[in-house]
This record gives structure tokens, sequence and C-alpha cells, in this order.
């Protein structure tokens, strides 16, 4: 039995797999990142016996209160590595009026809301790193690691950070109390092997080692279905700190008072193999701060936001008229007109990018600016290859900002490069072949008709039109030919198979894992258009009002539940490893299975208010100004946060 969870699931089904036989040493099979995949359903199967017990969970909490007697209802309490919520619900249900939990896993985060609403709690769930938590400082007046879920990481240093981060979210005087193994009996009385019928269905195997160096429990489950095999083969480690060196990582953080508050013999409605849960430590102690935290912002405060914009003066090759023209400008003045809307911000706009240099490093006068709101997507001098460099000018004057960094951008400009990161990821993509400047049509044969050509720089879906879908060799390459001369002979290619399935996009706002607004997943309706034209959502449907293309609506999709939620957990995964901040975009198309397939990904997605991302955002009853609200609030967040962790 492994932990309480603090990582994402993948499935909520069981799926089957090959057991790898006899393993003479476990620890060469463990991934650094084991928490990442280990707490899905068959975490809630094998442990439930304990951790889906509300028996157990109500006379642990007793345990806690009674370890914790300055505890109260009136107190702010963060369950760190919360699982699917167990402690806090029930936190929840005497009466805590504000008590949030955290955790790896966006399942058994799940589970914690669908609990919450059925039975019409107060309590707060994020999904988020305990390295890196999504919290103000001086949050919380005590942060509970309940259920064994401290020392997952293959380094101590990151256990440390963990503490560093919940110092952190802590006020002055607030509280720890951390639950898990006691690691000299464990080291003394493990068992190496055992096994354990689950339920009339299910079993579960399991061998045990110390690591090589002593300092972790490596494990191994195997569970098993009496009819259909094995469903998972899986590996883990967890580090064993004795008392003595529990107490010394805590005060390291600065908790004075350190104590082993009491002991916690594990339960099992099964009575068989508790492993790691058996035989337990309660550990308190008191924060005491060396040095106040940068302050938070004041209630009430007016946040100084420089909007940064394209160049009205300048050219735009992207826009249909080579610039700026009336309905641009009419953009943006419902930008500005909705911004002036939102209370507690008051904004400032640069948009010639002839002074763009001195105004940028006058943001950097103490009072100036509290952050830049990048809306520059046409890049610096109108330049879509140069959109990176206006966060590139600020990142070098140290000004925060909205959105994606330098290399964020620079990644997602790339469609191929994008597709192979998701490819990496287990995320499936289109079949597609990259063209470059001198290659030839050739060897295409082998991708079948119809295909789609694209740019492969770019966004907005410049170059893009309906001339682009190909049903012979002869048409794609007069679409090459032409997309040549549209991005120009220097860049390559991308053909791509054309999918026909819903056209979906997906819309986040937010800094996921941590916290995001969960927008509808939206799709193209085609239906209006006349008969022949393909379905794509291309260069007419974004820029020309007199194109058939013009009246495609976006519309809430809809789709089975196992699909949306592996859109969502592939786009929250996408967002992480892409570096994308406080917003962003996500493509898709179903193929003829049904299965979703990533076309791209945006970073600073299209700010106007009939873009994809306001219609999103308009299906959930966000209007275009709060749309802009929600973005302005996460960029401000995380900002923020960030500055108060430098400062710790």
């Amino acid at each position: 039995m492994a932990a309480k969870g603090a990582a994402p699931a993948q499935s909520i089904a069981p799926s089957f797999t090959n057991a790898l036989g006899p393993v003479s040493d476990l620890e060469s099979y463990v991934k650094a990142d084991w928490w990442r995949h280990l707490f899905n359903a068959n975490y809630l199967r094998t442990d439930g016996d304990v951790v889906s017990d509300a028996d157990i969970t109500a006379r642990e909490v007793d345990r806690f209160l009674a370890a914790a007697p300055a505890l109260n209802t009136g107190c702010r309490v963060l369950d760190l590595c919360c699982g699917q919520g167990r402690h806090v619900l029930e936190l929840a249900r005497r009466g805590f009026a504000e008590v949030s939990g955290l955790d790896r896993s966006p399942y058994l985060i799940r589970r914690a809301r669908a609990t919450r609403r059925k039975e019409g709690l107060t309590a707060e769930f994020k999904e988020g790193d305990a390295r890196q938590l999504p919290y103000r400082a001086d949050s919380f007046d005590l942060v509970l690691i309940a259920g064994n879920s401290f020392g997952y990481f293959e380094a101590a240093e990151d256990d440390m950070q963990v503490l560093n981060e919940v110092s952190r979210v802590l006020r002055d005087g607030g509280g720890i109390l951390v639950d898990l193994t006691d690691g000299d009996h464990m080291r003394g009385s493990f068992e190496p092997r055992s096994w354990e019928w689950i339920d009339r269905n299910y079993f579960v195997c399991r061998e045990r080692s110390l690591s090589r160096d002593g300092q972790r429990l490596v494990s191994r489950e195997v569970i098993t279905h009496v009819r259909k095999g094995v469903i998972a083969d899986q590996f883990y480690a967890e580090r064993l700190y004795s008392a003595g060196g529990i107490r010394s990582i805590l005060a390291h953080a600065g908790f004075e008072g350190v104590e082993i508050a009491g002991e916690l013999a594990g339960e099992s409605t099964r009575g068989q193999d508790l492993g790691m849960m058996g035989h337990r430590m309660i550990v308190t102690g008191t924060l005491r701060k060396q040095s106040p935290a940068a302050p938070a912002p004041a209630a009430g405060r007016v946040r100084k936001v420089t909007v940064i914009m394209g160049d009205p003066r300048r050219a735009d090759a992207v826009k249909p008229s080579g610039s700026f023209d009336d309905d641009d400008h009419a953009t943006i003045g419902r930008l500005r007109s909705s911004l002036g809307e939102l209370r507690g911000y008051a904004f400032d706009y640069l948009d010639d990018h002839a002074a763009l240099f001195a105004d940028a490093a006058a943001l950097r006068e103490p009072g100036a600016c509290d952050f830049v709101f990048n809306l520059c997507d046409e890049g610096y001098q109108n330049d879509a290859t140069k959109e990176l460099h206006v966060p590139a000018l600020l990142e070098m004057l140290g000004v925060p900002y909205s959105g994606g960094n330098p290399q964020c951008l620079a990644f997602c400009y790339d469609k191929s490069l994008v597709r192979g990161i998701a490819a990496e990821m287990d995320i499936p993509v289109p079949a597609a072949y990259l063209i470059g400047p001198a290659d030839t049509t050739h060897f295409l044969v082998d991708l079948p008709f119809p295909v789609i050509v694209k740019p492969n720089f770019g966004d907005s879906s410049f170059g893009i039109t309906a001339d682009n879908v190909c049903r012979d060799l002869g048409q794609l390459e007069a679409a090459i030919h032409r997309t040549r001369e549209t991005a120009g002979y220097a860049r390559p290619i991308l053909v791509e198979e054309l999918l026909t399935g819903l056209d979906i996009t997906v819309g986040i706002i937010g800094n996921p894992p941590g916290d995001a607004v969960e927008l509808p997943i939206i799709a193209e309706d085609y239906s209006a258009l006349p008969e022949g034209l393909p379905h794509i959502c291309g260069y007419e449907a974004k820029w020309d009002p007199a194109s058939p293309y013009w009246g495609i609506r976006s519309v809430p999709a809809d789709l089975p539940e196992a699909t949306e939620q592996f859109l969502r957990a592939s786009c929250a995964k996408l967002f992480e490893r892409l570096g994308c901040r406080d917003y962003a975009r996500f493509d898709w198309r179903l193929d003829k299975n049904g299965t979703p397939r990533l076309l791209e990904a945006n970073p600073n997605p299209g700010w106007c208010w009939d873009g994809h991302l306001a219609k999103a955002a308009a299906h959930a009853g966000h209007g275009y100004p709060a749309m802009l609200g929600l973005i302005l609030a996460a960029a401000a967040e995380r900002i923020e946060t960030e500055a108060q962790r430098r400062a710790h």
C-alpha cells in the first residue's frame, strides 16, 4: 500500500498490460516521476480499504485535532497532497469554513470536487505540484501533510523544497502537521512479499526492498483481474524518515517546537497488507519566520497595467489589406472600452514600436507599472516572426508581463516542433510530412489523400485557405507553390492528413496544474457552409467577411466524457510542457474513429472580442470584459506569487 496520492491518473477503466515477470533489482525500474502515474482508479481500488473508509478518515481527523489543539473551525487549513480530499471534506463537515486541498492527480481532484458538490460542502481543491504552491504567502494557519504523502521525490532536496513552500504559504506562528511512516520501524519490519484479494475479481501481489542507499523503500505492485489478467505492473519508492530525520528537516525549514505528537496505527477493513500506512508518526511544529515575505497587495489597491499592442502606424502582412483597417481600430476600441470596465486596474497603452525600447525601459521606474498585459501578437514592428522579441525585451528589463515567455512563443510558432513534443508525450497528432524549401513532392505518395497544406511557421491561419485542401498530387503541388509564394520560399511547409471529425478548441485561462478556469470545449459548426466546401476554419473564416466561411459558428462540443477528460488532461500537460502562462488555446480535430489529434498550440491566443477564446468564455457565461479580467487576474496572481517566492 503506497500512500494517499499525489500524481495524475490516466484513466478510470482498467487497461490491461503484460507483467515483467521476475525482477532482481526493483529500484532499477522506478521512474523518478513515478508519482505522476500511480494515483489513479487502481490506487483507489488497491488502497480503498483505508483511503475510502469514512470511519477511518474520521478517526484520523480526531487524532490530528488532538495533536494540534490550537486548530479550530476559524483556521485556514491546507491539506497538501490531499488525494481525493478525504481529510479536507471531513474537516468541512465539521464546520471548517476555510479548508483547501492540493494534489498532483487530476483524477483524484475531480473526485474530490464531485464529492464536495454532492454534499454541498465549502472547500477548495486545486491541482498542483507541492514544490511550487499556487498560493500567496501567509495564506494558511495550518498545513497538513497526511496519509504518508511526504517523501515521494527521488532527491531529498525536493522534499526540502516542499517544506520551503509550506513555510512561505504559512503565516508567522502557523503550524505544520505531518502524518508519515516511521522510517526506522519500516526498515526493520517491511514484508518483502505479500498478496491480498481486493475483491472477488481483483488481487494484488507486492514486492519490497530497500534502495541501495537504504533511504527509500522500493515497492512493486502487480494488480490482476482473475479473468482478464494483469492490469498494472507498477514500481514506486518512498523516502524513509526517522523521528530524528523528520525533526531535522522541519527545523531546517524554520519550524520550532517540532515533536512527535503521537503514533497512528494503520487500519484496514480487509485486515491485510498495510505497508507504509501501517505504523506512522504524527509530527507537529510551529513556524517562526526569520524575515517577512514580500507583502501581498492591499485589498482595494489599484494595479497599474501597461498594455503593449501592435503598431497601427506600420504595415502588417498578416492582415488582408496589409495594414490596420477600420475593423482593427474598432476591435482595439472595444478592447479599451472593456478593460475600462474592470475595477482594480489602471491601464496605459504602448503601441508605437519606434519608441518601444525607451517606453519599456521607463516601466522599470518604481511605481510605474505592476506588470505588462502583452497583447502584441502581431510581433515587434508587426513582424509575426518577432512576436517573441517583445517578451524578450521585457525579460531583459526585468519587467513582469502576461502570457508566454520567449521560449514558449518560439516553440509554438513551429507547428512541426509542437507535433514532435506532443508525440513524445503520447498525445496523438495527424500523420504529416514537413517539406523543406528545396524538397519536391514525389515522396509524399505514402500520405493518403485528402491532405491539407499549411505554412509550418505562424498563426492566425495565415496562408491556410480552402484551396489548401488537396485531393490529388496536382492539387498538392499547386497548393505547395501558392503557400511558398505566400509564406516565403525559405520556409518549411507542413502537409497533413485532412481530418474530418469535430473541429475542436480547448481554451485555458489560468495556470494549470495549480489553477485554471474550466472553459467549455467548443466545436466549429459548418452546417451553414455551401456544399462542397471543405470544413476547415482557415484564413477566410477569420479575416474575410465576404467569404461563406464568415458564417461559421462555435458551439459547445458534444463529446463523450472520456474524450473530454482526455482533452483537458492533455491540454494541461501541454500547457505545462510548452511553458504557457496565464492563458492558451489548443486546436484539435477528431479522426474518423473519434480520436482527438492535436493540430496546434496557441500561447497568447487572439484576445479580440470575437476570437475563439472569447467564444468559449461566453459559453461559460463570461462576457468579453470578464474574460479579460480572468486573464489579468491569472497573470497578477502568478506574478505576485513569483515575487513572494523570490523574496522568501
